[in-house]
């Protein structure tokens, strides 16, 4: 044997001194013989870990344990549409893996987008989760139910469309004022030496974003392009068969159009539309731009229907709102609660 000495392995008493508790704390985090705060069973565990406590992974799991168990609802819409998908996903990965808290997500899609049966989804989710957050149009019915909802200890959040009751929790999504500018810079600089009509699809005029949208996009053409002309919008009700229906009579009324914005749903239906071949001239070049990176709008980027596709950063979306759900379900934050992420832009070129 060679006079070589061990390193001792890090004892109790060493994550307690690492760690600015007493030794009794740290036994009970381990042991769990009594309930501890959350934040110092992290910060025990923490370090544990930096000495390189060999009973680490245990105390970890009783981090686990100690944490509260939140249940988050999303009330979002269309079920078939790929973008209500891949959110849903974001959401509930950023749930299941938010730090500091046992989260569990319950994703709702609806048909059905009219203020009625939104209220109702609202109030039976509403009874299931500890916050919600959901997808709708600003109505007064919507408002009720929020109020009602918040009254019973349910916070709720505005998601991609915000709402006006001043009772609602907060608000995550774009700034939908330069979403519309972005959309108009791009329709008048790629056309503007054929200015013409601009046709503006919404799903429906009560979502405050399409209603952002549009008049955001109406301000800068008044303000930098008005040799435009910009029509009155087309509802689509989020629906793709109307989408469709809708372009191929704007084009037989205005066979000159210049480009056209989606920006609600039904981009699906507009792209259908236009692949047949009979709406356009062959040297006709209209630009157009939709709404959120899909197979879908990816397709219609790569064809060369669409120019330019804004997006929401789904997963860094996703994080910060159910971070604010986090605080404000756990009353470590008060008052409105806001998340505005940046817009993502893809054009025929982004890859």
């Amino acid at each position: 044997m060679t006079g070589l000495s061990r390193t001792p392995r890090p004892t109790i008493a060493d994550v307690a001194r690492q760690a600015g508790v007493s030794i009794s704390t740290v036994d009970r985090v381990l042991n769990g013989r009594a309930p501890v705060r959350s934040d110092t069973a992290t910060r025990v565990h923490a370090a544990a870990e930096v000495i390189g406590f060999h009973a680490a992974g245990v105390l970890k799991e009783r981090v686990r344990n100690v944490q509260p168990r939140l249940t988050f609802g999303f009330l979002l819409q269309q079920p078939r549409s790929a973008f209500y998908r891949a959110l849903a996903r974001a959401l509930t990965s950023a749930t299941e893996t938010m730090p500091g808290i046992r989260g569990q997500a319950r994703v709702q899609y609806i048909e059905d987008i009219s203020p009625e049966a939104v209220s109702r989804h609202m109030r039976t989710l509403g009874k299931q989760v500890d916050a919600l957050a959901v997808i709708a149009a600003d109505h007064p019915l919507i408002s009720a139910e929020i109020e009602h909802l918040t009254a019973a200890g349910v916070p709720v959040f505005a998601l991609i469309s915000d709402l006006s009751t001043p009772q609602r929790a907060g608000y995550a999504g774009l700034d939908n004022r330069r979403v519309g500018r972005t959309a108009a810079w791009f329709i008048t600089q790629l056309a503007r030496h054929e200015p013409g009509p601009i046709a503006i699809l919404v799903g429906s005029h009560r979502f405050q974003c399409q209603e952002l949208c549009e008049m955001s996009f109406r301000s800068y053409v008044r303000e930098h392009a008005p040799a435009f002309e910009v029509l009155e919008p087309i509802v689509t009700m989020e629906n793709e068969q109307m989408a469709m229906e809708g372009i191929r009579d704007l084009f037989q009324r205005h066979p000159d159009l210049a480009g056209f914005y989606i920006a609600g749903g039904g981009v699906e239906g507009v792209l259908q539309a236009m692949d047949a071949g009979d709406l356009l001239h062959p040297t006709q070049r209209v630009i157009g731009v939709g709404h959120e990176l899909t197979a879908v709008t990816r397709s219609g980027l790569l064809s060369g229907r669409l120019h330019a596709v804004l997006s929401h950063p789904l997963d860094l979306l996703a994080k910060q709102l159910v971070e604010r759900m986090v605080a404000v379900a756990t009353h470590s934050a008060q008052g409105f609660q806001q998340v505005v992420v940046p817009l993502d832009t893809q054009t025929p070129e982004s890859g």
